[in-house]
């Protein structure tokens, strides 16, 4: 049994009477034990946040830079400890963690960047003898929400522009990975910020929506930030909107991966499956939808197949490519979207197994518009190819969703890649390469279903920020009466 990684201090956990068990997805047994906030819990750490902004507020860039490159060798420096804790939280591989924590120290190093490109700017003003400025201006508590799946990535992401740009921040934990995430507060304490400043909760998986919904009340938080589902997303949001308070929203996805017949096979075969099965499907710019022209799709299918037919899941201790997934009840619901598939027409082209909370990669043929693999999210390592006659079915097909996160088109010819690309309805979209994909300083968000907003780089310093008029004017100016 592991331990979680943060000693709760520097405002970092509450309430340590009340403690509840993360099970590990593969064993069953007692993964982690973190700290149970209640709603007392909450309301203390935003007034503990709401008490440390004004001071942090005034913090210089070169200080807050500092501290958030520290908070990157911290978390470097924790690399293994947290793969471990991951690991038995959310049955994830070892490579999988590993990355998080690399893209995560980037995540801070870029917040640590901009902090001295949160810049305003000069606006002529029609008032003779006077300067007009559009100041950036931090905005108080940000509260941010982050999931399991990518916990390190996310959880950093939720926080460390908003520090950046001078807010103090809470990380509301994953109930899924709580040591994990209080790894990402314990990097923060290590660092040296000050106490109230960056802040990690953790709770019970039955108080989660007294407690949210406690956090976006409080006075204190100004901003939320919440990936995750889109159902809880709306939820968020509606809540938030009572209080006039703005959310950023990242959401679910049904990403389609588009193969026109030009493409190079090999290529869109490496990343249909890079993009498909990486941490068992579970990301939310997942491959859900393997899109082919019908003239080469015999040939890519039987190579996607062999590929996939490679890729071994385990135990994510041992040697594989695929780990669990994160829980035996995420597990069944494979099951069900396959013997859907199947009872509809479908057929298994290659896996289809299950072991406890281990999923083989599968892919489904024959996939119809009828099926609940081509409409919903699986959220797992369960994928539907669907054969189409030209680019403007492929178009539709992509489209044929509520959803909008990230999208994929392989094909030699850049200019037919682009055209189509340029239909597809999504936030992210890549030519060449796989639906997943992020950069720490490049926007990053969806449309549609998928939410609204955008993290990273100038994106995240205008979500992060207000804009405030200020001028200077002629004390000796004339007035109408």
């Amino acid at each position: 049994m592991h331990t979680p990684i943060s000693d709760g201090k520097a405002d970092m956990t509450l309430n340590e009477r009340r403690v509840y068990e993360r099970l590990d997805p593969l064993t069953g047994k007692v993964a982690t034990v973190a700290p149970a906030a209640s709603v007392a819990d909450a309301l203390k750490i935003a007034k503990s946040a709401g008490d440390a902004f004004p001071q942090w507020s005034k913090t210089s860039p070169a200080q807050r830079r500092l501290l958030l490159l520290k908070a990157a060798e911290a978390l470097q420096a924790m690399t293994p400890e947290i793969i471990s804790t991951a690991m038995a939280e959310t049955g994830a591989t070892a490579n999988w963690t590993s990355s998080n924590c690399m893209a995560a120290v980037e995540m801070l190093r870029e917040a640590a960047a901009i902090t001295t490109q949160i810049t305003g700017e000069i606006i002529p003003s029609n008032k003779p003898g006077t300067l007009a400025m559009a100041q950036r201006k931090p905005l108080g508590v940000c509260l941010g929400i982050a999931p399991w799946n990518a916990p390190v990535i996310l959880g950093t992401r939720a926080v460390s522009t908003a520090i950046a740009c001078g807010n103090t921040a809470i990380l509301k934990a994953s109930e899924m990975c709580p040591a994990t995430h209080l790894a990402i507060g314990e990097a923060f304490r290590r660092a040296g910020f000050p106490d109230g400043v960056m802040n990690v909760i953790t709770n019970d998986p039955k108080d989660a929506a007294d407690v949210v919904a406690a956090l976006i009340a409080a006075p204190q938080v100004r901003h939320i930030n919440f990936t995750g589902s889109t159902g809880i997303g709306r939820i968020i949001a509606q809540k938030a909107a009572g209080y006039l308070k703005p959310v950023l929203l990242e959401l679910g996805g049904k990403a389609p991966l588009i193969i026109l017949d030009d493409a190079d096979l090999e290529a869109a075969v490496n990343g249909a499956v890079f993009g498909a099965f990486l941490n068992q499907g579970q990301i939310c710019m997942s491959t859900e939808r393997i899109i082919v022209h019908a003239a080469i799709a015999d040939r890519f299918i039987d190579a996607l197949a062999h590929k996939t037919s490679t890729l071994t899941a385990g135990d994510p201790r041992k040697q594989t490519v695929l780990g669990s997934m994160i829980t035996p009840e995420a597990a069944k619901k494979m099951d069900a979207i396959i013997a859907d598939a199947i009872a509809r027409g479908g057929n298994i082209v290659v896996g289809g197994r299950r072991e406890g909370a281990v999923v083989e990669p599968t892919l489904i043929g024959n996939v119809r518009a009828d099926m609940t693999i081509y409409s919903d999210e699986s959220f797992g390592p369960v994928k539907p190819i669907i054969r189409v006659n030209d680019d403007a079915e492929a178009i539709r097909v992509a489209n044929d969703t509520p959803y909008g996160l990230s999208a994929a088109v392989y094909s030699a010819n850049i200019q037919r890649a682009m055209a189509v690309a340029d239909q597809i309805e999504s936030g992210i979209c890549h030519i060449n390469g796989p639906t997943v994909g992020a950069e720490a300083h490049i926007p990053f968000g969806g449309v549609k279903d998928s939410g609204y907003g955008r993290f990273g780089g100038k994106a995240g310093i205008d979500a992060f920020t207000s804009i405030r008029w200020v001028t200077v004017e002629n004390p000796q100016q004339t007035y109408p009466f």
